[in-house]
């Protein structure tokens, strides 16, 4: 394995021009918000005073959850080190995907680790801890319960509704069908032990991505919390109850809202009157109709003092959307950073107004690299094709039409007598001027009907270029399934194991070694 390439974020079409903006400091009011020492020093100073108590509670919450697995030395120091006023957390949050899910799950946390690498060198006097936060309390069970492999598709089968954390493991098909794929492998042994000792029948979801990610990440010191914790959802009771009572993060964030709507088109979620769910058999959205509290799809409704009550004895019942998340997220842990994908950043942007309306330290936001593994002959491939990499990135049946044609005397003939006709058309109307404006009319409707006529030719042309070289087609339309599978990115289809099967650890290692950490890259890996 090697790098053959990274690409900055800033070049690749297909980023959000939301993120290039608050990459190049091109958007007003997160100057302070971006990847930066000295933003991390300041941010070091908002955290510096983040209550004992509180971390106190992190420290036990983080080693009852963890309490059934062996702790690694790194992470013993880790939760010792939580307690101290000069540590810090790096956060990263992810779903409990069935096995992980796509690979971006392990370039999220492996990032999120080698901040915290980059940050003990840079300031040697603090601790930095990495923390993986499980979106325990998500509930729609139809984008975890699967994942996707070169050569199979894997799923599981469970009530969709519920917070999915809850979800026990019954059905393991799935694991004898990956075993059939992936036996012969060189780590394929490992992979199918690996998934056999996380899905155990009668696990939850929870549970099985917990033993996942300490057997993939322990070594690294990373911390794993789940939200859904009475004793850390009672450090929020304050704001839940002023966000059921006075609606304040629709309010507070509407200008902020209004702003990226006018200047990007939408947001990349819609704040409610009301971010909060509520949590019994399954996990409902919580309405106002100006006199009651609905939740939503349930026979059940509240006054508000009743919803009070509710939420003073049974905090664990109240479950935030995902712009409340954040907000929980911050305030119960000592934390400098979140790391994840271009629409959770965007999302976070949307807060910035309600976090210093609760006197929360807003987080530096990183949008997490990108991985792409191709092989050698398949660089190859593009290279004696006179393509980059790049190419692959943009417009590319726009590129596969100029392949096509490039070269071609027709098209050039064409193009000639285009430009003509437009010459020709463009005399006459300066001499139709000079007559009754009916003519000029005509004379515009007739350049209008021939352009036409040369638009048709052109793709009548491009579809016969297209047959006749039916073979170069396929290969420039193969070789884009090499770097898009499905016809999307390569991390946000193939699952971890596609690369694990053939390099074990030693692909995690490479990874972590080839991440960036100043930069949002593409990195493009030979293999």
């Amino acid at each position: 394995m090697k790098t053959v390439k990274k690409i900055a974020f800033s070049n690749i079409d297909s980023i959000p021009q939301l993120i290039k903006d608050f990459l190049s400091k091109n958007i007003a009011g997160f100057e302070n918000s971006r990847f930066s020492d000295e933003n991390f020093v300041q941010q070091m100073k908002f955290k510096q005073n983040f209550s004992e108590k509180k971390r106190q509670i992190l420290a036990e919450t983080i080693g009852q959850q963890l309490s059934q697995y062996k702790f690694s030395a790194k992470q013993s120091e880790n939760l010792e080190k939580l307690l101290l006023n000069n540590t810090f957390t790096v956060t990263t949050g992810h779903q409990l995907n069935l096995f992980s899910g796509p690979a971006f799950f392990i370039y999220k946390i492996l990032q999120t680790i080698k901040t915290c690498f980059y940050l003990k060198e840079k300031f040697p006097d603090f601790n930095f801890v990495p923390l993986y936060w499980m979106a325990s309390e998500d509930h729609d069970f139809d984008e975890i319960n699967h994942f996707k492999t070169e050569n199979g598709f894997y799923e599981i089968n469970g009530k969709s509704g519920g917070a999915v954390g809850k979800i026990k493991i019954n059905d393991v098909f799935f694991i004898s069908e990956f075993e059939k794929e992936f036996k012969d492998t060189i780590f394929g042994t490992e992979l199918i032990l690996m998934l056999k000792e996380a899905y155990k029948p009668g696990n939850t979801l929870t549970v099985s991505i917990q033993a996942l990610v300490q057997r993939l990440f322990s070594e690294f010191g990373l911390l794993i919390l789940d939200g859904d914790s009475t004793e850390l959802k009672k450090q929020m009771i304050t704001i839940f109850k002023d966000e059921l009572t006075h609606f304040s993060l629709e309010k507070t964030s509407k200008e902020k809202v209004d702003f990226l709507i006018q200047k990007y088109g939408k947001v990349q979620v819609n704040p409610r009157n009301i971010n909060l769910f509520y949590l019994t058999d399954t996990r409902n959205r919580i309405d106002h109709d100006g006199k009651e509290y609905h939740i939503v799809d349930k026979d059940i409704k509240f006054t508000q003092e009743g919803l009070i009550s509710e939420l003073e004895n049974h905090p664990e019942r109240f479950s935030p959307n995902a712009l409340m998340r954040p907000v929980y997220q911050e305030n119960i842990l000592p934390n400098l950073a979140y790391i994840g994908g271009n629409a959770e950043i965007m999302y976070w942007l949307e807060l910035k107004d309600y976090f210093s309306e609760l006197n929360i330290p807003f987080p530096i936001l990183i949008p997490r690299n990108s991985m792409l593994f191709l092989s050698e002959k398949k660089l190859d491939k593009i290279d004696r094709l006179h393509l980059n990499i790049e190419d692959f990135f943009g417009n590319f049946t726009k590129l596969t039409n100029e392949k096509i044609l490039f070269g071609n005397k027709i098209q050039d003939l064409l193009q000639s007598k285009e430009e003509e006709l437009r010459q020709q058309f463009a005399d006459l109307k300066k001499f139709a001027q000079l007559t009754e404006r009916s003519f000029g009319n005509l004379v515009e409707a007739e350049e209008t009907r021939q352009l036409k006529s040369f638009g048709r030719m052109k793709k009548r042309l491009l579809k016969a270029e297209k047959i006749k070289q039916k073979e170069l087609l396929e290969r420039l339309e193969n070789l884009f399934l090499d770097v898009h599978p499905a016809k999307s990115w390569q991390e946000r289809i193939y699952n971890f194991s596609v690369f694990y099967a053939d390099f074990g650890n030693q692909w995690i290692e490479f990874c972590l070694e080839e991440m960036s950490v100043e930069d949002s890259n593409l990195i493009i890996v030979a293999i």
